[in-house]
């Protein structure tokens, strides 16, 4: 692990001071990292990488952002594209690496665009508006395409309506051409924000903004048709501040064995462990990130460094985890980064 390189990518808003993405090399062993350089991109809300890890995508002002990620982690401008749409928040890309998914909170639409042989992206295949009334008057009135997701297997798009309080779960065609399939439908006022899926493809977890929970899912797509079972649901905070809290970020570790949520309001992060035959989660702790709005969070390649991105309070925070004594202890000072989005990182090859 000690000779392995990685670098992480965080996007950022750009209203302020912040122009995009920053790199950052890790220090694995010592749970922290260093800022190497800062890349122009507007509004960088969320990234991913291509499936053979050449290229990083980013959500932009203009669409989305192409970046190719040389050789040494650094990041060099391709292209952008426009969805045909309002600007979006969340990345993936289909299993077969030649399309990209494009989820829009503000206009409640999935995008599917081209992505070329190139790594650079092509045409919007498809787009597809929701539609629907939520039930919370304030905000969740209207559908909120908060994630898009697919299914291990390749067969489905999990799409979460944040708004509607739905997963509604697509085919896409070799054209890139959207069919409604089925849909799974979480509790009123819910608020599903974020759909995470185990290692080995047999679970599903959604974080619920709303009513701050976690529903653990398993997941058959073996038959005719894909088969989400509801096995659990577990609270990311206490009862104390709950109307005022909003559960944001959801991981899991490479190992499969852990899984991470943040709540904004009550500023605090939750680990679990998770049962490898079951998929049922065992809360571990909940604890305090000494910052305001915990938007992303990511887990060290060793799972031994929780890396917290607080939006509100404008910096990066590090945590060692003790799994046996059930506590996270705050590592080194703050990086100072301004309305940090989302986290990514990446194995440098050498």
């Amino acid at each position: 692990m000690s000779q392995e390189k990685y670098v992480a990518y965080v996007g950022t808003y750009t209203h302020g001071s912040s122009i995009g993405i920053h790199v950052y090399d890790l220090d694995v062993e010592n749970g922290y990292m260093k800022e190497r350089a800062v890349v122009p991109v507007n509004n960088a809300s969320h990234i991913t990488k291509s499936n053979n890890g050449k290229y990083l995508y980013s959500i932009a002002d203009e669409g989305v952002a192409v970046l190719r990620i040389d050789q040494n982690g650094d990041l060099t401008p391709v292209n952008h594209v426009g969805i045909d749409g309002m600007r979006g928040c969340f990345l993936s890309v289909n299993q077969e690496g030649n399309k990209l998914f494009v989820a829009g909170y503000h206009d409640g639409k999935i995008t599917v665009v081209k992505i070329n042989e190139d790594g650079s992206l092509g045409n919007v295949m498809d787009g597809i508006f929701h539609r629907g009334l939520g039930s919370v008057a304030e905000r969740n009135f209207r559908p909120h395409v908060s994630c898009a997701m697919p299914t291990p297997d390749g067969k489905y798009l999990c799409v979460v309506d944040n708004g509607i309080d739905q997963i509604k779960l697509y085919k896409v065609n070799a054209n890139g051409k959207l069919r409604l399939y089925d849909v799974l439908r979480c509790e009123l006022e819910s608020g599903p924000r974020l759909i995470r899926f185990s290692p080995d493809g047999k679970f599903a977890y959604v974080v619920c903004e709303l009513s701050n929970e976690i529903l653990a899912y398993s997941y058959d797509g073996s038959g005719k048709s894909p088969k989400f079972e509801l096995l659990q649901k577990v609270k990311t905070i206490g009862t104390v501040n709950e109307g005022a809290c909003a559960a944001s970020g959801l991981r899991i570790a490479p190992s499969g064995k852990y899984l991470y949520s943040s709540t904004a309001g009550d500023e605090s992060v939750a680990i679990f462990q998770i049962d490898q035959q079951t998929g049922m989660l065992s809360h571990i702790c909940t604890l305090p990130i000494s910052g305001r709005y915990p938007k992303d969070l990511e887990i060290f390649p060793d799972e031994k460094t929780l890396v917290v991105l607080n939006h509100e309070s404008n910096d990066i925070r590090f945590f060692h985890i003790d799994y046996e004594k059930k506590i996270i202890v705050q590592k080194g000072r703050p990086i100072k980064v301004e309305t940090p989005n989302c986290i990514l990182i990446s194995k440098v090859e050498q």
